[in-house]
């Protein structure tokens, strides 16, 4: 039975109203009948005999005549509106408003409480009247001449059925708040149920979808706050499955185009070499030179995919010790001196000696600076320049390698970490898998630092390496 979502809110909806409400009528009119209305009509009772027995106590001789202390009723019932009865000072009955009691004149009443009243006392309580065979509130007051003697009793009595009417009225009045109170609770509960569970079943369809393959567009935020950070939580999931895949995509195509052409350089020289070209000795040398140089680029792209398997599975590791960066950057930046000569560009290095010595691990953070340098060295022309520069600023080791090549377009260098992403216009990332600025910005991050780019189109490119200095 409650096994759905949606029957158990609607059921915590109506369990308050099916619970609190009947008790809090219940109790509500108890407390209206018992502690209220009962002692009020007692003493309304109280004070009206108490009137009454002041007309009697100036007209004593009223007592001793029926006929008078019948007309004398008779006057007073309309404005008391209750049963009333005049009794002597033995306790019988000379006159009562009710004519059923005419049989009972002149008989002494039955009244647990009359010896008291008639030694002075004054009764005020709620009993069971033997003869209206129901409930009545009785209030008894002696009459008293003025030599404090008791002459007579007045007794009001008003039965309690009509009372009990009301509060039958009042309890029926009550079951339908609660019927009502049913019908909100269950429409309510019902409404908010739906609400709740219709982007819970959008995420299970959405679920259904992801398993089996089928594409679905992102699913609309809707609901409680919970349930919206549940479904924003799932969107950044697929979103972030679907670069994944989008990711693995690219990797395979990089990978059948990097390897591809190395591998058919391989090929066609160990052919030649097969077909008697080992026998022309500057050949042979001009082939196993071509071959080793392949072979080197295919030595790079394993490093690169190396360093790609450490991030993807989290065992990055850096081996982190003091390192006097005024030192060490000078040596690592050097090698990359006769490269850039090489391709007849300028090179300049501008390192201060005063760099402070900073907790890092040297071999990681010498390959994040080498793909620096090494892009801007291939994809600046012959006649460019490359620099390397190097200060501190802000509690922060910074390098900056810039470049006087084509540059990076605006639209593309929120892209360039990214893992595969090479430039569609294939002018800035005509080669490699894409990996080397996505691992130097990760090496750099994972040393607390950050990579910054900053480039013109046609007017070169700048990456600075900030790293924190320890205080």
């Amino acid at each position: 039975m409650l096994r759905t979502l949606r029957r158990r809110f609607v059921l915590s909806h109506l369990l308050p109203v099916l619970v609190i409400v009947p008790l809090i009528g219940i109790t509500l009119a108890y407390l209206l009948e018992t502690q209220v209305l009962l002692p009020s009509l007692s003493n309304e009772l109280q004070g009206d005999a108490m009137l009454v027995a002041e007309i009697f106590q100036n007209e004593p001789e009223v007592l001793q005549n029926q006929e008078r202390a019948q007309a004398v009723l008779a006057r007073l019932a309309p404005s008391v509106k209750v049963r009333a009865m005049l009794l002597d000072s033995r306790g019988r009955l000379v006159a009562s408003s009710n004519p059923d009691d005419a049989n009972r004149l002149g008989q002494r009443l039955e009244h647990p409480d009359l010896e008291t009243v008639l030694a002075g006392e004054i009764s005020a309580r709620t009993n069971y009247s033997q003869h209206l065979q129901t409930e009545i509130a009785d209030a008894i007051v002696p009459v008293k001449n003025p030599d404090d003697q008791v002459i007579g009793v007045v007794r009001l009595s008003y039965p309690l059925t009509r009372v009990h009417e009301q509060f039958l009225r009042l309890r029926y009045l009550i079951a339908g708040v609660l019927v009502g109170g049913l019908g909100i609770g269950a429409a309510l509960g019902l409404l908010l149920a739906l609400n709740l569970e219709r982007p819970l079943r959008q995420l299970k369809l959405a679920t259904s979808q992801l398993g089996t393959g089928e594409h679905f567009d992102p699913l609309f935020l809707e609901g409680p706050e919970e349930v919206r950070s549940v479904l924003k939580a799932f969107n950044n999931l697929v979103t972030r499955l679907h670069t994944l895949e989008q990711a693995r995509r690219q990797l395979l195509a990089n990978l059948v185009h990097e390897l591809g052409r190395p591998l058919g350089a391989l090929r066609a020289a160990a052919e030649a070499l097969l077909g008697g070209a080992d026998e022309d000795t500057s050949l042979r040398q001009e082939l196993l030179v071509g071959m080793d140089a392949e072979l080197d680029r295919l030595e790079h792209l394993l490093r690169d995919l190396s360093s790609l398997h450490d991030e993807v599975l989290g065992t990055l590791e850096l081996d982190r010790r003091p390192v006097p960066m005024n030192a060490w950057l000078p040596n690592t930046i050097a090698v990359w001196r006769e490269a850039a000569t090489a391709k007849h560009l300028q090179w300049q290095a501008s390192i201060p000696p005063d760099l402070p010595t900073l907790e890092i691990d040297s071999d990681r953070l010498g390959q994040a600076l080498g793909n620096l340098i090494s892009n801007a060295i291939k994809y600046t022309p012959k006649g460019g320049s490359v620099s390397v520069s190097a200060g501190v600023e802000d509690n922060a080791l910074w390098v900056r390698v810039s470049d006087t090549g084509r540059g990076i377009d605006a639209n593309e260098q929120e892209r360039v970490f990214e893992p595969f992403y090479r430039s569609r216009s294939g002018r800035r990332f005509p080669q490699g898998l894409g990996l080397g600025l996505s691992i130097a910005h990760d090496l750099v991050v994972a040393h607390g630092g950050r990579l910054e780019l900053h480039s013109v189109r046609g007017k070169g490119s700048h990456f600075t390496l900030w790293l924190p200095i320890d205080s």
